[in-house]
């Protein structure tokens, strides 16, 4: 199923996917010099691309496993590019490796994946039924 989605952007930064069965199409660093982000730090990197993004649906941004592999991570991951929302994504890239990472201009830095969203109807409630886990958190489930 495609589903179109208008931006704003100049040529070298419309997003693509890779191959045809990738969920996530690329983005790219929107830079004029390199950067460079020290271990343990983190940048605002801007993609040069504003969607149009159909109500209903929502964008998210996601690391490149490639970057991963190299200890960069994206940072609120993953990002939720909202259908009203028209301004620039922008990326924030952390380093979490031991070496300074250089972010070059168009380097690929994450990917977007746009998703269907279903919308709630909250309900409130005195008492909640019960359930076996009841109210456990974290590590209640024998993961810990």
């Amino acid at each position: 199923m495609k589903v179109k989605i208008v931006v704003d952007t100049k040529e070298e930064y419309i997003p693509e996917y890779k191959t045809s069965g990738a969920s996530g199409f690329d983005l790219k660093a929107a830079i004029e010099k390199p950067i460079n982000i020290k271990p343990g730090d983190w940048a605002l990197i801007p993609t040069g691309v504003k969607f149009e993004i159909p109500k209903g649906f929502e964008i998210q941004i996601r690391p490149r496993s490639g970057l991963a592999n190299k200890g960069i991570f994206i940072l609120n991951s993953p990002g939720t590019i909202d259908s009203d929302y028209r301004g620039e994504v922008k990326v924030i890239l952390a380093n979490f490796s031991k070496k300074i990472f250089t972010v070059k201009p168009k380097d690929r830095i994450a990917q977007g994946v746009l998703c269907k969203i279903m919308y709630a109807e909250f309900v409130k409630e005195e008492n909640l039924p019960p359930t076996e886990r009841g109210e456990g958190g974290f590590g209640s489930t024998g993961c810990s």
